[in-house]
């Protein structure tokens, strides 16, 4: 293998070895500067009270066989020092230390995410629907978590309107939840990109969607929010897009409910009260985007 396989091998010994820290050993690797180091250091003691079997070279290679397996059937393994991983993560508290991929990778600069309720009514899903193919008719690629309602909307719209559409989703990048966007997260697939922090064939779990909405804030330049009741997963993403210093826009739909009216009030977050003014608030936001976000950003973390 040579050093960026190594290094990768590495980290998915350390995240395969882990029993929740992910977070943990991301920090662990980027302060050493190695995975392998830092896998050297915890794995192979033989001479200790309880001996570690496992030899650090064995664990490289299961490692390093599990992603070529991968790989085979068109996944890819992105850890977060590597070049292709997307460079606007690795500024998120919550940076996956490795995403899975199927489709193609791009640097998404100009990226909205565009969320809402899953039981969304008729006229709510018509404006998701506007919303995302007047985003994708102006070349900003459409994020969303490809759930049921406005999710699939988004998506929908994006894609009729032959515009780039992300799903970041909550399952393996094996799995589909809902089961019925099967057909959709296949099609994304192909034209777009699926997104998974997860193990490939992790199942859906209540705990993984928050976390699946901390990435599709942080992918994204700016969150839309067409609808969301007080315990929406669309509402935990638009506090932490205020967290990761990304706009939000509300649509004047969602200001009914008593949570976005506290956060109408708060800096970087604009209301909309129609399709063109919410248009016009995302035009604000990405004319204030650096003009370049990519790998030269962030030299001293990439390897390949």
């Amino acid at each position: 293998m040579d050093e960026t396989a190594t290094e990768l091998a590495a980290m998915i010994a350390l995240l395969r070895r882990s029993v929740g820290g992910w977070p943990d050993i991301a920090v662990d690797v980027q302060e050493d500067g190695s995975a392998v180091r830092v896998l050297s250091r915890q794995a192979g003691h033989a001479d200790t009270l309880f001996p570690d079997e496992e030899t650090v070279a064995a664990l490289l290679d299961g490692a390093a066989a599990e992603v070529r397996r991968w790989e085979a059937t068109g996944i890819g393994v992105h850890a977060f020092f590597e070049r292709s991983y997307p460079a606007q993560l690795r500024t998120i508290r919550e940076m996956p230390p490795v995403l899975f991929t199927r489709g193609r990778l791009d640097v998404d600069t100009r990226a909205v995410a565009v969320v809402g309720s899953r039981e969304a009514d008729a006229p709510t899903l018509k404006i998701a629907r506007a919303v995302a193919g007047s985003l994708a008719d102006r070349g900003v690629t459409v994020v969303s978590g490809l759930a049921s309602g406005i999710d699939t909307a988004a998506h929908l719209a994006a894609l009729d309107a032959g515009g780039r559409t992300v799903a970041v989703i909550g399952t393996g990048i094996r799995r589909t939840y809902p089961s019925g966007n099967r057909e959709l997260q296949e099609h994304i697939a192909d034209v777009g990109l699926v997104i998974s922090q997860f193990w490939p064939d992790a199942g859906p779990a209540r705990h993984q969607f928050p976390m699946r909405n901390a990435v599709m804030s942080g992918y994204a330049a700016a969150t839309v929010v067409v609808e969301a009741g007080q315990t929406s997963g669309a509402r935990i993403q638009a506090r932490l897009a205020l967290d990761h210093g990304r706009p939000v826009v509300l649509t004047s739909q969602v200001t009914r409910h008593e949570w976005a009216q506290s956060f109408a009030q708060k800096p970087g977050v604009y209301v909309a009260g129609s399709t063109a003014e919410l248009l016009d608030a995302v035009d604000d936001i990405l004319g204030r985007l650096p003009t370049k976000t990519s790998l030269e950003d962030f030299p001293d973390l990439a390897t390949r």
